[in-house]
């Protein structure tokens, strides 16, 4: 029993450090049908929910972490991690939370940063990533596009000149 319960340990520690972000729910109350949903929903931005045992999550992450995290880890937990779209997920779990008043945050881990209730929400209220993306590129291009367009108006502005002029002259020869 011993064996399998540091495989345990090992495996969420494992799983733990190798996600950039955690967030630690309590889903007490939940139907086993809105738990489904949660994790399908979660899975389509790459990210995934899984049920840890309090003890062996508190073991798993150490003294200094679950500091952090509060040690008030009571109830039932689950744990949330993926790939890099962290605002992705949170906001999945804002959205099923104002859908089915569960689960509840408890805190999180973003980057060795422990985050609060506050700081997931606000998370969850970021732009997506594509949109970040978006505006970053425009942010980027705008100046080059205002250069180009200063640059190319003398020669655009001399040839609405000689367009009209060459309209007006067969008007002033006739």
């Amino acid at each position: 029993m011993k064996e399998e319960k540091a495989l345990v340990i090992d495996t969420i520690r494992e799983w733990v450090n190798s996600s950039p972000y955690l967030i630690v729910l309590d889903y007490t109350g939940m139907k086993v049908s809105e738990f489904s949903e949660l994790r399908g929903r979660l899975r389509k931005v790459g990210a995934a929910v899984k049920v840890v045992k309090n003890t062996l999550f508190k073991r798993a992450i150490g003294e200094e972490v679950l500091a952090g995290l509060g040690k008030d880890l009571t109830g039932q937990t689950a744990i949330v991690s993926g790939g890099k779209d962290a605002p992705a997920a949170a906001k999945v779990i804002k959205s099923f939370k104002a859908e089915f008043t569960r689960p509840n945050l408890r805190s999180g881990l973003m980057d060795g940063k422990v985050l609060g209730v506050s700081e997931i929400v606000m998370l969850a209220d970021l732009p997506s990533a594509e949109v970040l993306r978006a505006r970053l590129l425009g942010a980027i291009s705008a100046p080059a596009s205002t250069l180009a367009r200063l640059l190319a108006e003398p020669g655009a502005r001399l040839a609405r000149v000689l367009k009209s002029k060459s309209e007006a002259a067969p008007a002033a020869g006739a």
